[in-house]
């Protein structure tokens, strides 16, 4: 039992933490929780009233001023019990507000790596549905449980004192609901558990799903997604009617309980008013406080329920602000204009057993275009992931001059890189938005900048052609637009924040040779003057790059222009005779 115990109170301290954290409103649950409090105690006054009532009524004896009296505190009651029912509510909204926003500024100060390994909808549940479930607690059970108790504990002292042979008997109701409620409770917290583990996989396939509805429809996936879809709302259909099954042996047994107390309560104190033991009026606020014994009562197992549902989403909410931020915060600020980068003997894994890449040395001189070429899996796309910080090297550092980049605020050194990709991913709202998009003073960005910059990337035409211009929808990913005006906004976009290196993973691969001609004019445009790194799925796009470096599982085989690895590199003359024709 006190292993038992220990435990519990263990399980309570983080939840308690976790709300103590969120600045709670204290006035408000303070003023909340006294109203409560005020209204449970009229409620205790009611009875008595009634008692006095019943017991003097008659024509001549009818006080006026009585029945004003218990209708006053039965107004008096609900205006209470409506203030408090507000600012309990206000102050659970307040806290689950709170939650949010710390979860959210975690979020996405998070590293890649928690993302790579984390799908987006159980994350997206953390947030909405967990936090939900702590604030029902607080605003809902948490005030139900603390006026209960107030009332049973009030209850009892006046039925003691009014009739002790009467409490005695109703009390030997409570240990007998108390056996059959607990052990139910119990088996409520474990299916509500997996209840919101069930939830949070199943937002995570459907946010999956519709997030990807052109690969589906493309696929001819409907019918798997639908069985696979309906296969979720089954599970959670099972864990409901499990919930459904523990409320039904819940309820009839409150009632069943209630109405046993009752029948004996008014049989015991009919023969006793019979016998002139008892009055009338007693037996009736006898009845009275009955009921505000046993409806609590029956609250207290949803409530030990709801606290085991919180302390689960606790767990969870708590997993998510204890992760360790994106390293970088905090760090210098430095213009990186001018300065070489130098990646000296770099590896990276993604875990001990799965090693990317191996040793990497190279540099790159202020305004040299270096590019990187080699089979698909080599490692290239994880080389730009550590350049731009996503990723932390396990071995080996990257330098801007003589600066480790890991040095530099990650804000600095994002700051100063453009990146474009292939995907040229765009945000749900206007191209205003997308070219402004991160950008600190966007507000202030003048139309004609943007205009300027279009034109730099050849988006002008395109743009102006559009009856909102520069407020023109785009769609979620950007999807009202063509694969070609994506990417030259994304250029317009890197333009706009005139970088200091450029980051390219082969932006013209999955363009048109309409569209791909007026891109890489506008690329060529952007790559002026600035440090250039490319991925090359094309050898085309990079025979004219200062520096070519031929990656092959993880490990650097070949460095050097075109021409000399064409003379030195046998897999790269390969791909060149394959692609340059």
């Amino acid at each position: 039992m006190k292993k038992s115990q220990k435990k519990q109170q263990s399980g309570l301290r983080p939840f308690i933490s976790l709300i103590l954290s969120t600045d709670i409103p204290k006035l408000a649950l303070t003023i909340g929780l006294t109203a409560s409090i005020l209204t449970t105690l009229a409620g205790l006054v009611v009875p008595m009233l009634t008692k006095n009532l019943i017991d003097g009524f008659s024509k001549a004896t009818l006080s006026t001023m009585l029945i004003v009296v218990i209708v006053a505190a039965f107004i008096i009651q609900a205006v209470i019990n409506g203030l408090s029912i507000y600012l309990l509510t206000a102050v659970g909204q307040k806290i689950v507000a709170k939650l949010r926003e710390n979860m959210w500024l975690k979020l996405i100060q998070l590293p890649i790596s928690y993302f790579d390994k984390t799908p987006s909808g159980q994350t997206v549940s953390r947030v909405v549905n967990d936090t939900s479930i702590v604030k029902d607690l607080i605003s809902d059970h948490f005030p139900q449980f603390i006026t209960g108790i107030i009332s049973i504990i009030g209850a009892v002292v006046i039925l003691l004192v009014m009739d002790w042979k009467m409490t005695l008997i109703m009390l030997l109701a409570v240990p007998v609901t108390l056996g059959v409620m607990l052990p139910l409770g119990r088996q409520m917290a474990k299916i509500s558990r997996g209840l919101q583990d069930q939830t949070a996989e199943f937002t995570g396939d459907i946010q999956q799903t519709l997030g990807e509805m052109r690969l589906m429809k493309s696929s001819n996936a409907e019918g798997y997604e639908a069985n696979k879809g309906i296969s979720g709302i089954q599970k959670l259909l099972r864990f409901g009617l499990k919930e459904a099954r523990i409320y039904a042996l819940i309820s009839p047994i409150m009632y069943l309980a209630m109405m046993g107390v009752i029948v004996i309560i008014i049989s015991y104190g009919g023969v006793r008013v019979a016998n002139g033991s008892l009055s009338t009026g007693t037996l009736v606020a006898f009845l009275l406080y009955l009921f505000q014994i046993i409806m609590p009562i029956t609250t207290f197992a949803m409530f030990f329920t709801q606290l085991q549902k919180a302390k689960g989403a606790t767990e969870r909410i708590i997993g998510i602000l204890e992760l360790p931020l994106e390293e970088g915060q905090n760090g210098i600020e430095m213009n990186i204009a001018g300065k070489a980068v130098h990646v000296e003997n770099v590896s990276f894994a993604y875990s001990p057993d799965e090693s990317v890449l191996e040793d990497i040395s190279f540099d790159a001189q202020p305004g040299e275009m270096v590019a990187f070429a080699g089979p698909s899996g080599g490692g290239k796309t994880t080389m730009f992931g550590l350049l731009e910080r996503f990723y932390e090297p396990t071995a080996g550092r990257i330098l801007i001059g003589d600066t480790p980049i890991q040095q530099l605020s990650m804000q600095a050194w994002r700051g100063q890189i453009g990146y474009v990709s292939q995907e040229s991913a765009m945000m749900a709202g206007t191209i205003r938005a997308n070219l402004c998009y991160g950008l600190p003073d966007a507000d202030s960005i003048l139309d004609e900048q943007l205009w300027e910059v279009a034109k730099m990337a050849y988006a002008d035409e395109f743009i102006a052609s559009f009856p909102q211009g520069l407020d023109t929808e785009v769609g979620e990913r950007g999807v009202k637009l063509s694969g070609g005006q994506r990417q030259r906004i994304a250029i317009a976009r890197a333009f706009l924040r005139d970088p200091k290196i450029l980051m390219m993973d082969e932006a013209t691969a999955s363009l048109d040779s309409q569209s791909e001609g007026v891109v890489q004019q506008a690329l060529s445009r952007l790559m002026q003057g600035r440090t250039t790194f490319v991925i090359a799925h094309r050898l085309a796009t990079i025979v004219d790059a200062d520096k070519i470096i031929f990656i092959e599982n993880g490990r650097i085989t070949g460095s050097g222009t075109h021409q000399q690895l064409i003379e030195t590199h046998a897999l790269y003359r390969k791909f060149a005779q394959q692609q340059l024709k």
